[in-house]
């Protein structure tokens, strides 16, 4: 039996895993080459911390459980998130004063987007407007994984939504990983909100290096929530 387990240093909310990092680490035991394709991975529960949760292969992809309930799947995608357009990394850089989680923070010990991490151990992405509906920052990775690559497009494209005034939790994400990030090279994550529907907000995410190229991109659907659920 195969498991997968999330260090409590890779949390969103205070008692479960951040939700792309968690994708990221699923899709990253997927059969074949993970790298280049799409994958898609819906998260059904809060995934416990530092807890072994059995992984299953299956036709598609993989699962992962707890206590018998299903957590998460993942499966190779039909097709590719379409990619956010690119923002100058001097303007990236000069949103992240405005980064509304600086005010407000429905989880502000996030590993990806937590104001309250220290530098070197949350990522300390902190997006901001840059537009209608768009939001970018700058990221320079101390690590280069699949799972810390997924974690990264994943609170961008929720911090381009109003996450101060409808607080949401990742439910799906698909990604396409080109190839990882080099560590000490400086990045710029665009998030875009696309649209809205009932509990559901849609948005995406892309992650860009040196001449705009698309190092990975990513399409979530969060579900809005009370974080008190959560803490």
């Amino acid at each position: 039996m195969t498991t997968l387990l999330v260090p409590h240093r890779f949390n969103g909310p205070p008692r479960s895993g951040n939700g792309g990092w968690v994708a990221g680490a699923l899709a990253a035991r997927l059969p074949g080459q993970s790298m280049g394709r799409a994958v898609t991975v819906t998260l059904r529960q809060p995934p416990p911390l530092e807890t072994p949760m059995p992984l299953t292969a299956t036709a598609n992809g993989a699962t992962i459980s707890h206590d018998g309930g299903l957590v998460a799947e993942a499966s190779y995608a039909e097709h590719a998130p379409t990619a956010v357009a690119p923002a100058p990394a001097r303007e990236a850089a000069e949103a992240e004063a405005s980064y509304p989680g600086h005010r407000t923070h429905p989880f502000p010990g996030c590993f990806v987007c937590g104001p309250a991490r220290r530098p070197g151990d949350g990522l300390r992405i902190f997006p901001g407007a840059v537009g209608t509906d768009r939001v970018a920052a700058t990221w320079t990775p101390y690590e280069s994984t699949v799972p810390v690559t997924w974690a990264a497009l994943d609170c961008t494209g929720g911090w381009s939504s109003d996450l101060e005034g409808r607080p949401s939790v990742l439910g799906r994400i698909t990604v396409e990983v080109h190839r990882l990030p080099r560590t000490s090279e400086r990045y710029v994550v665009v998030g875009e909100q696309r649209r809205l529907d009932g509990r559901k907000t849609f948005t995406a995410a892309t992650l860009y290096g040196p001449g705009d190229e698309v190092v990975a991109t990513a399409e979530h659907v969060w579900i809005a929530i009370d974080p008190e659920d959560f803490r």
